[in-house]
């Protein structure tokens, strides 16, 4: 039996194969769970169904997260399908292109409430829903990135999204754990996804993660899925208000350069 057998799994978030959700996805269908899945917008369908229907989900819902009344719709249509849940996967996040990059003081305060709308009071928003179709308890969890602890250039609205999202699952842990329900987050390494497409010099972003990290490499979707698997089964049954740093030991530096380099002068 698979780590996650008989659970049921909404994941938020999935746009394409290379989407960390669907990251998550793959190693939750490997480990046993039943999945349904929610995309942002309209243009997304076509890549999102094919991906469902490989790992056998026939549960795929369009859902603006801005929009209570859609949230609202989406997992009343969860509860007709699956009854009731065990895991929500929250993999959204988005901040307007001009707002991710230049001056932190040039933000423009629309891009700034934006990216908080979307990127992490949507976060609340599932757990509020989650929390009727959760009566054995249940497991949900965040992705989110060290931007959010330090100044990482050009994240900007988006680190502002993060800290909150952050904030918002300690608040959720306390407020859900008597329901017997944990939220968790995971900070990932940074991944070539679409959403990271839009940041201006992420290529070489990748490049200096995979040369000073201490493991020396990059994670993939596939390491923050199995990452996701242990945090929503029985193993992490007493695991909540964490968030797990999946970056190949980025997080623990002080200083960025290497030893090499250091060694070189």
């Amino acid at each position: 039996m698979g780590l996650l057998e008989g659970k049921k799994a909404l994941i938020f978030g999935v746009a394409n194969k290379d989407s960390i959700g669907w990251g998550v996805a793959k190693a939750f269908h490997r480990e046993g769970a039943t999945l349904g899945f929610s995309y942002a917008y309209e243009s997304l369908e076509r890549r999102v169904t094919p991906l469902a229907e490989s790992v056998g989900s026939d549960f795929v819902e369009m859902c603006d997260v801005s929009k209570d009344e859609d949230v609202d719709t989406l997992f009343e249509k969860a509860q007709k399908r699956f009854g009731t849940l065990d895991i929500v996967i929250h993999s959204i996040g988005f901040a307007p292109k001009e707002d991710l990059g230049g001056r932190y003081s040039e933000m423009s305060r629309d891009g700034f409430l934006l990216a908080v709308n979307i990127s992490a009071y949507s976060l609340v928003a599932l757990a509020k829903r989650a929390r009727p179709l959760m009566p054995n308890g249940g497991s949900i969890t965040a992705m989110t990135y060290i931007a959010s602890e330090r100044v990482m250039p050009r994240y900007n609205a988006m680190a502002a999204a993060k800290a909150l999202l952050e904030n918002a699952v300690r608040y959720l842990a306390a407020d859900l754990g008597p329901d017997g329900i944990r939220v968790n987050a995971i900070s990932a390494g940074p991944i070539k996804t679409l959403a990271a497409s839009g940041i201006g010099g992420f290529r070489k972003l990748l490049r200096a993660s995979e040369q000073v990290s201490p493991l020396r490499a990059l994670v993939t979707q596939e390491d923050v899925g199995n990452a996701c698997v242990f945090l929503s089964s029985d193993w992490a049954r007493y695991i909540t208000g964490e968030i797990m740093h999946v970056d190949a030991g980025y997080n623990i530096l002080g200083f960025t350069a290497t030893e090499e380099e250091l060694l070189g002068d």
